[in-house]
Parts: C-alpha cells; sequence; structure tokens
C-alpha cells in the first residue's frame, strides 16, 4: 500500500515548509516538511522546496515500510494513511511499543483509533497542533472505506 494524496496532504499541512533548520516541539532539529536531521546531515543554505520534497519522499517511504512490517491485519486506505502520518511524526518506536498497535494486532480497530487520539502530548504536556494532527488522523482512519475484495 502506498501513502495517498489525501494523507499526503495532512503531513504537508501539519509540518509546513520551512527552508532552514529549525528546532522542533521535541528540540530536534528539522528542516522541511518536518525531516529530522541525522548526523552528518547539514543544510547551512538552508533547502529549497524540491531538495525537501525528496527528503520527505524518503522519510515518507520508510515510514510506510514500517507500518507494512509492524501491522498484522488489513488496513483501509485511511487507516494506512493516518498511521504512516503517525510513525512520520513520532517514529517507528513509538509506534512498535504502543498499545495502538497491540489493539489493532489484535482486530480492535475501534480501540486503536481511541489510542492514536491519546498522543498528543510533546514535553509532558498536552500539544495544540498535535491533538489537531491525531484528530486529522482518526478521521482518515474512520471516513475512508475498507477496501472490497474481489473474487478471483
Amino acid at each position: 500500500m502506498k501513502f495517498s494524496t489525501a494523507g499526503m496532504e495532512l503531513l504537508k499541512r501539519s509540518e509546513g515548509f520551512r527552508n532552514r533548520v529549525y528546532l522542533d516541539v521535541a528540540g530536534f532539529p528539522t528542516i522541511g516538511y518536518g525531516h529530522r536531521l541525522l548526523h552528518p546531515e547539514s543544510f547551512p543554505n538552508g533547502i529549497t522546496e524540491l531538495q525537501a520534497a525528496n527528503l520527505l519522499a524518503t522519510d515518507v517511504g520508510d515510514a510506510e515500510q514500517a507500518v507494512e512490517r509492524l501491522v498484522k491485519v488489513p488496513l483501509s486506505q485511511g487507516q494506512f494513511d493516518a498511521l504512516v502520518d503517525f510513525c512520520f511524526n513520532l517514529g517507528v518506536g513509538r509506534l512498535a511499543a504502543s498499545t495502538l498497535l497491540k489493539s489493532l494486532n489484535a482486530g480492535r480497530f475501534d480501540e486503536a483509533a481511541q489510542e492514536l487520539l491519546q498522543w498528543d502530548h510533546a514535553g509532558g504536556q498536552e500539544n495544540n497542533a498535535l491533538k489537531a494532527r491525531r484528530q486529522a488522523e482518526a478521521e482518515l482512519w474512520r471516513n475512508a472505506p475498507v477496501p472490497q475484495q474481489t473474487a478471483a
């Protein structure tokens, strides 16, 4: 499965574009559309939107692979998009160790959607931007139709 246009629009809207390095809400050096800088990455002159889009494509690909690897149940496009955005935003480790994933892999989809909404804190404080993002992910989760299987 691939991250959809709706998922990408949510991600870009949530992250915004910044052509210079900044510290995200968790204090990590970040650039472009939420790309976390890893040693030895450096962008002393900033980046263009095209460079940011290329970084984003790689980062989203990593998140897609993580969701495919960790999730053991069939997903709708909206559920997949919500989880890819979650992984992009919070990291694969957070999904891997979460009650959200345990609930999902046990087939408790509604419970997993509720768990998604719990991830709205940064630095021990509720964060309005994260709250809005989790709510938007939950909307994707709930409103995308489950794909129909065709008879062979």
